[in-house]
């Protein structure tokens, strides 16, 4: 059988401060949303920019810097894997979202500032 792959990379800015959970067994996980821009032209030949929004969870552990160095507005280079995610509506509806599991995260600040 051939090996498949779930890898995502993005690199963007944080939407808002994230939320920590800490749990009894000694273990914490982060949320957040991480914004990623992309600029091109319409058929038109008019220049557009679209924002898309991602939500980040990672689990404390190797890869995964210090909770308290991430913030509203950083600009991080993430690595990890889309999870699917089904939920139901109040009115008994199927919906399914995504979110990216982080394995890597690193502030891409020094990326940025070198390009």
């Amino acid at each position: 059988m051939a090996k498949s792959l779930n890898r995502v990379e993005l690199k963007g800015h944080v939407g808002f401060d994230p939320r920590i959970s800490k749990f009894e067994e000694g273990e914490s996980v982060m949320r957040f949303s991480l914004a990623t821009n992309e600029t091109f032209k319409n058929r038109k030949g008019e220049l557009i920019e679209e924002t898309v929004w991602h939500n980040i969870v990672a689990w404390a552990g190797k890869g995964i810097p210090d909770f308290d160095t991430i913030k509203k507005g950083s600009y991080l280079h993430i690595i990890g894997r889309l999870k699917p995610i089904k939920y139901q509506t109040k009115d008994g509806a199927d919906k399914f979202s995504y979110e990216i599991i982080a394995l890597n995260i690193k502030s891409g600040d020094s990326e940025r500032d070198a390009s």
